[in-house]
């Protein structure tokens, strides 16, 4: 590793495998179908190993529904929370289905979409997520239609419903529960339907989960309303998978240790600073500092990790848990250098897939 110079994301093909066998799993026993959510990761280099396990792509937006389609193949579905007049085309013409989110949406669009198959948003107005910026059935939300007899309105023009209402759900018992009230809230819209994609969220992935349960669970949804059965993995396809690797630049004492890092907790995981969390970082050992990123940022902090050894300029730091919603966030703030991708084979090589320089700051500017 001490080949490359950091950052860089590391990709590691053999952890990514095991999260790509739970999956398969999981399609065999339920006979769900899964799409890699490409908001949480959209790492393209890697579409082929994934692409054995999984069935296809899901977007929420024009450009990763291009990417999904030309990079991924297989089933590709189409949603964003609105569609512009200048891209309704062009997403229909990589889409095999095309989802609304508001009923408006579907009376505009509709009849330019009628040659492949049209589904609609449904928001259940209830989710696991505990956090407002998150939260798809926050007061007023914008995300789905929910009224019964608006959702009426659409039976005729639409096949199937996406339900996006979990957030890094662990729990199977709260999945069930909840999945039985959409049941009993929307079963006589749902029996009508021919598909169902129950959106992502479910940590299915994660040590311990009950996956023969949720098969099972979903085996019976799909028995008892006559669908087709979509889960929609984006962060319990490649959790765990994916490390960023940075260099000590600096330790400062100012009655704490800090160690100044390469990068950038702002610039290259900024979903843990909006959502206020820290970064994962190692924690054994006697020597504890705090890891901050180079930024002007009083609040570019990664997190404090704890190490077997002090720490010294040049030592490099593995943070892990680097792909989900992080890769697809990374910018250019303050102008430092954004992290290269590489790839760990699952002979052990490693190889540079892509590195970005000055050039691509200037170009991302104008």
């Amino acid at each position: 590793m001490t080949q490359l110079q950091t950052p860089y994301y590391l990709i590691d093909k053999a952890r990514l495998r095991g999260n790509m066998e739970k999956i398969a799993r999981l399609r065999e026993r339920s006979g769900a179908r899964a799409l890699l959510a490409l908001k949480c990761f959209a790492t393209w280099s890697v579409f082929d190993f994934m692409r054995d396990f999984m069935d296809g792509t899901t977007s929420s937006s024009l450009y990763e529904l291009r990417l999904g389609r030309e990079e991924f193949g297989k089933e590709t579905h189409a949603y964003s929370v609105a569609w512009a007049d200048h891209e309704i085309d062009e997403a229909i013409s990589y889409a095999d289905k095309i989802i609304f989110n508001s009923l408006g949406q579907l009376d505009r669009f509709a009849d330019k979409a009628s040659g492949i198959q049209i589904g609609l948003r449904l928001n259940p107005r209830f989710s696991t997520s505990g956090f407002d910026l998150a939260d798809p059935a926050r007061p007023f939300s914008r995300l789905g239609e929910w009224d019964l007899s608006r959702l009426e309105a659409a039976m005729d023009r639409i096949s199937g419903v996406m339900i996006h209402y979990n957030c890094e759900n662990d729990d199977f018992e709260l999945f069930d529960q909840q999945l039985t009230r959409i049941e009993s809230e929307f079963g006589e819209i749902l029996h009508r339907l021919d598909w169902v994609s129950l959106g992502g969220g479910i940590h299915f992935t994660g040590d311990d989960y009950p996956l023969d349960r949720l098969a099972d669970r979903l085996a019976a949804f799909s028995r008892k309303f006559g669908v087709q059965v979509y889960l929609e993995p984006g962060e319990a396809s490649i959790t765990g998978s994916t490390t960023l690797e940075v260099s000590v630049l600096d330790v400062i004492d100012n009655g704490k240790k800090i160690a100044i890092v390469d990068s950038s907790i702002e610039a290259h995981m900024l979903d843990l600073l909006i959502y206020r969390e820290t970064a994962k970082l190692p924690q054994q050992g006697a020597h504890e500092y705090q890891i901050a990123g180079k930024t002007c940022l009083a609040g570019d902090i990664f997190g404090d990790g704890r190490f077997e050894a002090p720490l010294n300029i040049g030592d490099r730091i593995s943070i892990t848990d680097a792909a989900g919603y992080t890769m697809v966030k990374k910018n250019w703030f303050n102008g430092v250098a954004m992290p290269a991708i590489a790839i760990r084979e699952e002979d052990g090589a490693i190889r540079m897939v892509r590195s970005f320089g000055y050039d691509d700051y200037k170009d991302s500017l104008s």
